[in-house]
């Protein structure tokens, strides 16, 4: 599947019991940071489980363009040979991040802080996102960066001959503005200092401390203050990447609304910044077990095990989870469909500036399949009708966003009609093996 080309509708049906194990693949983000602070070390970098979707495969040629030797092994494996913090050559073309958000602003900070200069580009949904959040803190270090209106690819960054550090406190919760600053931070001279006032995904921090960096977390009045000592040596990994919490959440929000399912989910990553899907879920009362846990590479790590859950019930989400789990709003909000009562989803105006606007997106297809939603700026409220209530039959668009055309997916399997989505080309970016995964523990998914 490909989310540049021809659109690919899909279909799907009201399954019986899913059963086996879903061997999702490695964590996106993870998978993106191995291949970066690969390229930012001298020598090299081994990474197994690497996430082989487009998004990733789009940040390893970004990284060849920089002037790092990048080898794929297969089967996951891969080897990142590194030109050191500074050593970025300018590239000989623009450089195309697909539909990665993740991507480009990650690539952007890395290279803010070298005097070099890139064109960066996307495709037809990336191309439409806002590049302000990550090019104004960026500004500060002496960058500078040149793009369309409303701040939009395509866009010239004109990386900072004489960088300085920065202080810099995220006004939203978001784990990529974050990285993109530390990134930059890398090659300027002295501390640069990053206050969220909301904890986010915490592989960069992680990451950076794991090759060498000098980085410092604080919890204190102000947040959560990060300090990073500008201009190590990073040294070279070997990295194994553990599956991936998001694309996790498909075939386990699948289980539990599927009648007879028992589902194991091995070796996810349940970092505590990113986990917050799987306690929403308990909370609500599935039938979803941790098993086997432990910690391997610094993160924690379990088996996941989702079994059919008829009596879930609707909740109030915490709004201070949502950084935690922003990505599994929209099959969070399958699953509250199929819940009894109302889920309230509040705190998430981040949602509305994502591969689409996301609670926009999700709203129009539950209702067009019968489920009642509500929605603010920063809000939204899905009026469950039980497990055995929502009708399905409507064909939803899928915005060239993958996880809406993968939450609707999950839909049409325990939906009384057949749910379709417009176009699932996009699944590609990030779950490149959802289709025979899903078909192998029982789902029925077809291209239309």
């Amino acid at each position: 599947m490909s989310g540049h080309g021809t659109p690919i509708p899909m279909t799907s049906h009201r399954s019986g019991p899913l059963t086996g194990v879903a061997e999702v693949p490695g964590d996106k983000s993870i998978s993106h940071r191995s291949l970066i602070l690969g390229a930012l070390s001298v020598g090299e970098t081994k990474i197994s489980g690497l996430l082989e979707g487009e998004d990733v495969l789009d940040t390893a040629k970004a990284m060849q363009a920089f002037g790092a030797e990048v080898v794929n092994h297969g089967g996951g494996n891969w080897s990142v040979f590194g030109v050191g913090v500074g050593g970025f050559a300018e590239p000989d073309n623009v450089i195309d991040c697909g539909n990665s958000g993740t991507g480009v602003r990650l690539i952007m900070g890395v290279m803010a802080t070298s005097p070099i200069t890139a064109t960066f580009t996307g495709d037809a949904s990336l191309n439409k996102r806002p590049m302000a959040r990550v090019t104004d803190p960026l500004a500060l270090f002496g960058t500078q960066a040149v793009g369309r209106s409303g701040g939009r690819l395509p866009m010239t960054i004109v990386g900072a001959a004489d960088p300085v550090p920065v202080r810099y406190e995220v006004p939203v919760p978001s784990a990529q503005v974050k990285s993109a600053v530390l990134f930059a931070g890398l090659n300027a001279p002295g501390k640069t200092v990053v206050i969220e006032k909301e904890a986010t995904r915490d592989h960069t921090e992680r990451m950076l401390a794991g090759f060498g960096a000098e980085i410092t977390t604080e919890e204190t009045e102000e947040g959560r203050v990060i300090t990073l000592t500008g201009r190590p040596e990073l040294t070279p990994q070997e990295i194994a990447v553990p599956r991936d919490p998001s694309s996790a959440a498909f075939p386990v929000c699948a289980a539990l609304i599927t009648e007879g399912s028992d589902v194991l989910v091995p070796n996810i990553g349940l970092n505590p910044t990113r986990a917050g899907l799987y306690y929403t879920l308990q909370d609500m009362g599935a039938d979803l077990t941790f098993e086997n846990m432990r910690e391997e590479g610094g993160e924690p790590v379990a088996d996941l095990r989702a079994k059919f859950s008829p009596n879930m019930k609707g909740i109030e989400v915490p709004p201070e989870r949502a950084a935690s789990m922003i990505d599994e709003y929209p099959v969070l909000s399958v699953v509250a469909a199929f819940a009894e009562g109302k889920t309230m989803m509040a705190g998430v105006k981040e949602l509305r500036v994502k591969e689409s606007d996301r609670i926009d997106a999700m709203a129009k297809g539950l209702r067009a399949n019968g489920v009642t939603v509500e929605e603010g700026e920063d809000w939204w409220e899905v009026t469950g009708l039980g497990i055995d209530g929502v009708p399905g039959g409507a064909t939803c668009e899928s915005f060239l966003d993958h996880r809406i055309a993968m939450s609707f997916m999950v839909m049409g399997m325990g939906a009384k009609n057949p749910v379709s989505v417009d176009d699932g080309s996009p699944i590609a970016t990030s779950f490149p093996i959802f289709e025979s995964l899903m078909g192998s523990l029982g789902a029925k998914l077809e291209r239309t």
